[in-house]
Parts: C-alpha cells; structure tokens; sequence
C-alpha cells in the first residue's frame, strides 16, 4: 500500500525547490567573497576559477527562482537557456585562464584555507544538487533539474580544485592547479550541449 505524504504536494515541492536555490544563493555569495580573498593571497588560477563558478552558480539560481515564480513552457526554455549561457562562459573563461597559467608557468602558493573551503563546499554542492533533482523531478520542473546540474558541476569544481591545491601543497605539482579547470570545462561544455541540443542527451 502506498503511502502519501505532505510535504510531496506541488506547493511543498516548490518552497523546498526555492529553499534549495535560497541556500545556494546565500553560500554562493559568501563564496566569492572568500575565494577572492584566498585567491588573490594564493595566485591560484584554481581558486580564481572556482569563484568565477560561484558568480554563474549566483546567476543560475537567480534564474531559477525567477522562472518558479510562473509558469509557462516558454519561460522555462528561456531560464533553460540562460543556464546554458552561464555554462559556455564558465568553460570558455576556465580554457583561457588555465591555458595561459600552464604556458607562463604560474606557480600558485600552497593554500591550506582553500583546501578546507573547497572540501566543504563540495559536500555542501553535492547535497545540493541532489535535492535539486529530486525536487525537480519530483515537480516535472526541467529548469530545477538541469540547474541542479549546474550545482553538482560546482561540486565537481571543488573536487578538481582540492586535489589541484593538495597535490601543490604535498608534492609541489604547480601544474596541478590550472589543470584542474580543464576537468571543468569538458562537463560545463557537455552540459551547454544538452541544453542546447536535447537530442544530443543519452536516454535511459
């Protein structure tokens, strides 16, 4: 027997989608803060890069709470597409800026701040991104869904970015912290495409 519950009403569903999009939005704009702090006394391009990702993320669920404010197919294909945007200039600006760190040799200094900020908030953006698809599909909402997307490539970023800062800090690997924008910028591409392109999408 199949039970029902409450809280998996539409009008429940869509506070929690907003309270998921809330609490990005509030640790993404305090993440911006802190990255360009730790950034700028590190030189680290990773860091740089992760808080560029946070100002796209601040954008995204802007987006999104704006679309789950109405209704209508072709506002949702409009937040669709300004997702995808945020996605091509996140790849293009991470190619550039990890290309020119690896040709001019920058050596980012050791962060250990960054290694803990980046950790937890890898936890916090996978949590996250859960919740987003599963409230997403929960609601049909396409726009939460492909937005929580957005949010499990922040969580991958700050994986990337770890490991880059904590390679550089135990063995001195200096590369290892522009090439770990380039992991980011194959999913941000693969994501843009989807959007862009739903056919191209594998099926289940």
């Amino acid at each position: 027997m199949r039970s029902t519950h409450a809280v998996d009403t539409p009008a429940a569903l869509l506070r929690r989608g907003r309270l998921l999009e809330y609490i990005t939005l509030g640790w993404n704009v305090v993440g911006v803060v802190v990255l360009a702090v730790l950034a700028a006394m590190a030189s680290s391009v990773a860091l740089l890069g992760f808080g560029l990702d946070s100002l796209i993320e601040i954008g995204a669920s802007t987006v999104v709470l704006w679309e789950l404010s109405g209704t209508g197919e072709d506002r949702q294909h409009r937040a669709l597409r300004w997702i995808g945007i945020a996605f091509v200039a996140l790849a293009a600006y991470l190619s550039v800026q990890s290309t020119v760190a690896l040709v001019s040799r920058q050596h980012a200094s050791p962060s250990v701040a960054g290694i803990a900020w980046t950790g937890v908030t890898a936890v916090v953006m996978f949590a996250l991104a859960f919740g987003k698809a599963r409230t997403g599909r929960a609601l049909g909402n396409p726009v939460l869904v492909t937005e929580g997307r957005v949010t499990f490539i922040d969580g991958l970023l700050a994986v990337a970015v770890l490991g880059g800062l904590v390679l550089d800090l135990v063995l001195g690997w200096w590369w290892a912290d522009p090439l770990a924008g380039y992991v980011i910028v194959y999913y941000a591409v693969r994501e843009a495409i989807h959007i862009f392109r739903p056919e191209a999408r594998p099926q289940p």
